[in-house]
């Protein structure tokens, strides 16, 4: 049994706002497929913190986090230039201004590592374990009331973030779909991308002494790419990655009292828990749901086929028989049972000692299928140079997909549904 006292609870607090902050901006990031860009922010603030102490000689909030303001504005602005000037992929650019500014950052910090507690381990991983132990009180009307000096900086950028999406909602919307569209509708695109690259900057910054690089990228990206493949809408994929960011802080915080492990690690192992989640059992986009999916086609292509099958031995042998016949597809002998079953749950086969039949709805949907399969071998035959025995495959692949519209205007381009295959059916079209 896990005991939380209150130093436990501003820790959760804590992450929990920084988590639900960069979920509801990364959202935008994942839509405009910029996830890459929170990374370099995060990493290349570096130089920024160390430039910081260097000029000022101290480990003052203010200033360091000016330091890191600036480096992430650089990052994203010097990003952008590479990109447009030297042609080369945005990716590229983001790769190579992000690593060579968080390499500088760790030489600047092991540089001046002799003189601060200042190091590439609290850097990556944080320090949100003390947060409770730095505390600040809050002004009027709230006087004399102590909160971690951490929370009270990521709650404000938790409301900033709040505020921000839900002003600018709609403009954000159409940057983030088209951007283009956004132009030519009158809004600047590339001046709203330049406000919400700075509100994105200063939540890491002020995320980033708390709770280090390696979560902030976490919660940049994981909830945000988790809300995109559970929801569809933009409304419910904000509110999915607040939530989203609020579970893994909450988990991630319990997990690693269980583990007794880096908090910060266990927070961001939870967010990608929950995505890896998303990503098997998301009812629509879920790898699970396709799996389904593509089985429930396979099941419903096969049993078609037997309906095909049970169809074709029923009709009457032409005499002489057709010198190019069509045969009956290959199928493995559990999908073929499986699908047999299914047919008789529906009600389009029935069993007997003679064996399998056709019901009455299982004949006409059978002869809708090989009216379909003739119709598009008829088809083919006229308007392809295909020879005749090669016509049966690709019509097999598409009779099961013909259907309303294409079904109504097939009929109408080929009237004539019988089989091409038999003596005497015309070959060519004489035209």
């Amino acid at each position: 049994m896990i005991h939380l006292d209150a130093d436990d609870l501003w820790v959760m607090a804590t992450a929990a706002c920084c988590a639900m902050a960069c979920g509801l901006l990364g959202c935008f990031l994942v839509l405009q497929r910029l996830s890459l860009l929170g990374d370099a922010i995060s990493h290349a603030i570096l130089p920024g913190i160390a430039a910081a102490f260097i000029v000022t000689g101290s480990r003052a909030s203010g200033g360091m986090l000016v330091g890191a303001a600036v480096a992430g504005l650089v990052t994203a602005f010097l990003a952008a230039a590479i990109r447009r000037i030297g042609r080369v992929p945005e990716d590229a650019a983001l790769g190579v201004v992000f690593t060579s500014l968080f390499a500088l950052g760790v030489v600047m910090i092991t540089w001046v590592a002799g003189s601060i507690d200042l190091d590439p381990g609290c850097v990556l991983y944080g320090l949100i374990e003390f947060v409770p132990d730095d505390r600040v009180e809050l002004p009027w009307p709230l006087a004399g009331v102590a909160v971690p000096r951490a929370f009270a900086w990521l709650a404000g950028a938790l409301v900033v973030a709040v505020v921000f999406v839900s002003l600018l909602l709609k403009e954000l919307r159409l940057v983030a779909f088209d951007a283009s569209l956004a132009t030519a509708m009158g809004f600047s695109a590339a001046a709203l991308h330049s406000v919400f690259l700075g509100v994105t900057t200063a939540t890491i910054v002020l995320s980033f002494e708390a709770v280090g690089s390696i979560l902030v990228v976490a919660m940049l990206v994981a909830p945000g790419a988790t809300a995109r493949l559970l929801v569809d809408r933009l409304g419910a994929m904000l509110l999915v990655a607040a939530l989203a960011g609020l579970a893994s802080a909450v988990g991630g915080y319990l997990l690693a009292l269980c583990m007794d492990t880096s908090v910060a690690g266990a927070m961001s192992v939870v967010a990608g828990g929950l995505f890896a989640a998303a990503l098997l059992l998301s009812p629509r986009h879920g790898a699970v749901a396709r799996l389904l999916q593509r089985w429930a086609l396979t099941l419903r292509i096969r049993g078609e086929d037997i309906l095909g099958e049970l169809h074709r031995a029923g009709e009457p042998r032409p005499s002489p028989p057709s010198a190019i016949a069509e045969p009956p597809p290959e199928m493995p002998r559990w999908e073929r049972s499986l699908a047999t079953r299914l047919l008789l749950l529906r009600g389009l086969a029935t069993r007997s000692a003679a064996g399998l039949a056709l019901t009455p709805r299982g004949a006409e949907r059978a002869e809708e299928l090989v009216r379909h399969h003739r119709r598009w071998e008829r088809y083919l035959l006229r308007e392809t140079e295909l020879p005749l025995d090669h016509l049966h495959e690709p019509a097999h692949r598409v009779e099961h997909f013909i259907a309303g519209d294409l079904a109504r205007r097939l009929e109408a381009e080929v009237p004539d549904a019988s089989d091409p295959h038999r003596p005497g059916a015309t070959e060519r079209n004489p035209d």
